[in-house]
């Protein structure tokens, strides 16, 4: 099933931009320390819903983070509406009535001996909500598709099934009427046969809510179902952005070639990146992705003349803006780009089905 989001007509100023974000973690045993987020700029419009894809460790989780006021970032800031986040509790704590996390596993996001009711009606009582808490509820719980919303007030999770679980989850989010959600990897421990129903739902919230979206995620498939636009991050940097069918139909980063190779419906055989993605705390000299690539294990870089520009020169930090942008020596030479132009050498795919 293929889903066809509509992203916002025009561009507007960012609702969340990050400029500049490092987040640093002290080393094991007093060695270096780990740069997991190493320089990223990325911006959400209102409306948009933008997928942050990449392997495990890649850092992407940490910038959510970061983004939620979680993490403070080490250097660089994040600023929502126009107005740099505050790390004090009291302005967190109103960020965080605007901002709101989906996290991946229900079961884990909600409290055993909690009813769903008081799941759902947790944000309003920590907000100090001052309306009519029993309607906010079971409205919230309607817009996550659980309706009646009254006969799920006094069940407990063990009671629901894991797509209904996190349509609770998803519930108690809406509850506070924010403008942009984070959702972390937010079907991973769904069923097939109900993941398609939670993006749909993602989707129609953005439509009828205005919702924004950051979507954490390692499924090219899923930023293909949902995403108006996709980052891809590798070693604490994204080193390809765009228009989700631009990135996903046509990569030219040799890493997105690389994860998009082992869908099931890219033609060729998958691209099989050697050894483990490097320390983050050792981040390699040149592009850090250079030790695994397969376009320079190959030769093309060399054919084009940037084989020691890949291994010793550093690429700059993209932009956060919506427009194409690779961090590659190869795919921006004269050579690369050609080649990415008519053969993306690790392949085209058809539109993935969920």
């Amino acid at each position: 099933m293929t889903l066809s989001p509509t992203a916002p007509e025009a561009a507007t100023a960012p609702l969340l931009s990050a400029q500049g974000v490092h987040v640093t973690f002290p080393g094991r045993h007093g060695g270096p320390r780990a740069r997991a987020v190493d320089g990223v700029d990325l911006d959400i419009r209102p409306g948009e819903i933008v997928a942050l894809v990449g392997e495990s460790g890649c850092g992407k989780t940490t910038l959510a983070r970061s983004l939620l006021g979680l993490v403070e970032p080490t250097a660089g800031r994040v600023a929502f509406d126009g107005r740099p986040l505050e790390y004090s509790s009291r302005s967190l704590k109103t960020y965080r009535k605007r901002v709101q996390l989906v996290l991946q596993d229900p079961s884990g996001s909600l409290n055993p001996r909690h009813t769903v009711y008081d799941a759902v009606a947790e944000g309003l009582r920590i907000h100090g909500f001052p309306g009519d808490e029993r309607t906010a509820v079971a409205e919230a719980l309607s817009r996550a598709g659980l309706r009646p919303p009254e006969r799920f007030f006094l069940r407990y999770p063990h009671e629901l099934s894991g797509g209904q679980r996190q349509r609770v989850v998803i519930a108690g989010a809406l509850v506070l009427e924010p403008e942009l959600l984070v959702a972390d990897e937010p079907v991973a421990s769904l069923d097939a046969s109900v993941r398609g129903e939670i993006l749909a739902l993602l989707l129609r919230l953005r439509t009828e809510l205005g919702l924004s979206a950051l979507v954490v995620t390692h499924d090219l498939g899923l930023a293909w179902n949902i995403a108006d636009r996709v980052a891809v991050m590798y070693l604490g940097r994204i080193v390809e952005t765009g228009a989700v069918e631009q990135v996903l139909t046509a990569p030219r980063h040799p890493y997105t070639q690389a994860l998009l190779s082992v869908l099931p419906e890219a033609p060729g055989a998958p691209v099989i990146l050697s050894g483990e993605p490097p320390d983050p705390s050792r981040v390699p000299s040149g592009c850090r992705f250079h030790a695994r690539c397969q376009i320079l294990a190959g030769g093309e870089a060399e054919r084009a003349g940037v084989s020691d520009a890949c291994r010793h020169q550093d690429l700059k930090v993209l932009s956060g803006g919506g427009e194409s942008q690779v961090a590659c020596h190869w795919a921006t030479s004269p050579r690369g780009a050609g080649n990415c132009a008519t053969d993306p050498h690790g392949p085209a795919v058809d539109p993935p089905a969920d």
